[in-house]
């Protein structure tokens, strides 16, 4: 479903106040009118005082962000709105240091945000399936520490990729941080990210031949100087993922690195309605569930 493409000017027009967002946030959550979560009864008394409806029947309180992204957060809305738009806005992302600038909050709580965000993210995709033609790769990313490089390099951590390949095009694409690149790995990579049966082409590496057991499987060894021509997409996918981990995070560490693959392969899986990510993002946060902090 095509969302509205929304300008900073008039993101700030309709987003100005906690009244402002609240009132979105109502209107899209019930435009009809408020139904009791409990018994579906439609009338309410809304105790605007506390942002709250109580059912006219079983007399249950409702808060307005209950079962949202924002449920139980003491962060203003206003301020949650804007870090949606200024992470949905930039297509290279945005740091917990400069959300915390541009929201006025400390960094923590501008981690925690992005964090909750990102995760919403890859929840979204996760509903989604890889068909067609598919190729699927392994390669080290993040790390914050120079050392050797290839398999075994310090302070990377393996990450599975899957991209569609539409021939001239990529499709849809998937990226998964593992432990380690195994028979174990792959299998629940590929169970969670393909639908069966699908063509997929691989490189020679050994743990990728469990791929056999519920898809079309083709395995080449390839010597480097023709692995482009042979898995193009799903290497265009990790230069892609490593320029978007270097350029604005400047490293990842592993601890958080699936959040940041959530949010590339979301941008990327939008890629032709960069303009709608804000409020797909909006939309995004009002139907997800609650994610607690740890």
């Amino acid at each position: 479903m095509k969302m509205p493409e929304t300008s900073f000017f008039e993101w700030q027009r309709q987003f100005s106040s906690e009244t402002d967002c609240l009132n979105h946030i109502k209107k899209m959550r019930w435009p009809n009118g408020f139904v009791c979560p409990r018994c579906s009864c439609e009338h309410a008394y809304e105790l605007t005082t506390r942002n709250l409806y109580e059912c006219s029947q079983c007399h249950k309180q409702t808060s307005v962000t209950a079962d949202t992204l924002f449920h139980g957060s003491r962060i203003p809305i206003t301020k949650w709105f804007w870090a949606i738009y200024f992470l949905g806005s930039d297509k290279g992302s945005i740091s917990a240091l400069r959300l915390s600038k541009h929201i006025e909050v400390n960094w923590r709580t501008a981690r925690l945000i992005l964090s909750k965000l990102r995760t919403a993210m890859g929840h979204r995709d996760s509903l989604y399936r890889l068909s067609g033609v598919i190729e699927i790769d392994d390669a080290l990313v993040g790390g914050r520490r120079k050392g050797k490089r290839g398999r075994g390099a310090e302070g990377k951590t393996p990450v599975l990729v899957a991209v569609e390949s539409k021939g001239k095009r990529a499709g849809f694409i998937a990226m998964q941080a593992v432990n380690s690149v195994c028979h174990d790995s792959v299998e629940k990579f590929v169970a969670k990210h393909l639908t069966k049966q699908q063509e997929v082409h691989t490189d020679g590496l050994p743990a990728l031949n469990i791929i056999d057991k519920t898809q079309q499987h083709e395995a080449r060894v390839t010597p480097s100087e023709l692995v482009d021509e042979w898995l193009p997409w799903v290497h265009i996918a990790i230069g892609n993922l490593k320029a978007f981990l270097l350029g604005t995070f400047h490293g990842v560490s592993g601890k958080y690195l699936q959040e940041y693959l959530s949010e590339f392969c979301y941008r990327f899986n939008r890629r032709q309605m960069e303009r709608e990510i804000p409020n797909r993002l909006l939309n995004l946060a009002m139907i997800h569930t609650p994610i607690h902090s740890y």
